[in-house]
């Protein structure tokens, strides 16, 4: 069991760290506020969230490149450093195996964050022989300031100028004087950055950003409301949105993750080169006719014939609709086709959306894309 050095705060803002673990890690799965105030508040102003549960790798050596190269579909050569890159990693039959983000931090070093699959151990079977070292960083904390006053909050106490760092690239800097390194990125469909710092730091720097924060909106936000921030943004979570078990890429609505014109090898890499084209299913959208989340794992019907399963969902009372992400057969997937949704408590009409549900354009996060088109 792991425990994140800022349960006290977490405590203090009400949550009793009781309900599941992720990673091994109790999680603030709520405070004394309510989860969809917090979204009210990251909408419009900003949240941070304590996402230390995220597993943490280092991979450094002149084999490196080579062995993350192996791990994963995306050309990791191609990586700069000072950038990130999420990346589809498969098992020998071409199915997704865990989330992972490699970071290239120097020419052989890599940082390497990943969810609860296999990817420590996979690593370890591929470096067998190779020049390289690979430790688990048990210390580094990790929180995420998310909402559209995010840089206006951080930009006065960092020693960079923060506006200009793009998407997904990281940089080395102090924020209030200490040591961190600052990603611009986030899981709420919002603008914003994750801070990595050690833990001796971390009171100290979640205080300081409430602190800071406090007179622009910000407050602490729960596990709870970033899970209503990511099913509003259409974010996929392994292994909730893979729930075949053998669930490939391009039926995860993550295709993107797969460079098809790699030329290294990769695991997975005939098999889910295979697969493209001949999807059992594909990862979409459902607005439902409900006044509360319908079930995860409830049954999509069309015509008194199972088509689909509900993967994730949630009641976004800032959309005010009951939205869900789902596996479909993929004749169903056009914007509008109506669907019933049948759970164990409930059945509801639902009709296929457009996703994300929230800033479908993703302006919110990438606001330097649409610049002036």
């Amino acid at each position: 069991m792991r425990n994140s050095i800022l349960n006290g705060r977490h405590i203090a803002l009400g949550s009793k760290l009781d309900g599941d673990t992720w990673n091994d890690m109790p999680v603030p799965w709520a405070y004394s506020t309510c989860a969809n105030d917090e979204v009210v508040s990251i909408r419009t102003h900003a949240g941070l969230f304590d996402v230390s549960a995220l597993n943490l790798v280092d991979v450094a050596g002149v084999d490196a490149e080579r062995v993350l190269n192996t791990l994963v579909a995306k050309d990791i050569t191609r990586l700069k450093v000072g950038t990130a890159i999420i990346a589809a990693e498969l098992n020998e039959a071409g199915a997704l195996c865990d989330d992972i983000m490699i970071i290239r931090v120097a020419t052989d070093v890599f940082k390497v964050s990943h969810g609860s699959g296999k990817t420590l151990n996979n690593l370890q079977a591929l470096a067998a022989g190779k020049n390289i070292k690979i430790e688990r960083d048990t210390d580094t904390h990790v929180v995420s300031l998310q909402g559209p006053k995010a840089l206006e909050i951080l930009a006065p106490h960092v020693a960079v100028k923060l506006a200009g760092l793009p998407y997904f690239n990281f940089v080395k800097t102090t924020l209030f004087g200490i040591d961190v390194t600052i990603g611009r990125g986030g899981y709420a469909g919002e603008r914003g950055y994750e801070v990595y710092g050690a833990s001796k730091d971390m009171v100290t720097l979640w205080d300081k950003l409430l602190e800071v924060g406090k007179p622009l909106g910000a407050i602490a936000a729960s596990w709870n409301c970033l899970e209503l921030t990511r099913v509003e943004a259409a974010l996929q979570f392994f292994p909730f949105e893979m729930p075949e078990g053998d669930t490939t890429p391009w039926e995860a609505g993550l295709g993107w993750a797969v460079d098809v014109d790699k030329e290294a090898d990769y695991t997975g890499k005939a098999a889910v080169l295979k697969s493209r084209g001949y999807e059992r299913v594909k990862h979409i959208g459902l607005v439902c006719n409900s006044d509360v989340a319908v079930e995860t794992g409830a049954k999509i019907m069309k015509d008194g014939v199972e088509v689909g399963v509900i993967t994730s969902s949630s009641y976004s009372r800032y959309l005010m609709r009951s939205l869900a992400l789902a596996h479909i057969k993929p004749e169903y997937t056009n914007i509008g086709t109506g669907v019933e949704v049948v759970g164990s408590l409930s059945t509801c009409k639902a009709r296929v959306a457009q996703t994300p549900f929230y800033d479908p354009m993703r302006l919110r996060s990438h606001p330097e894309k649409f610049k002036g088109q």
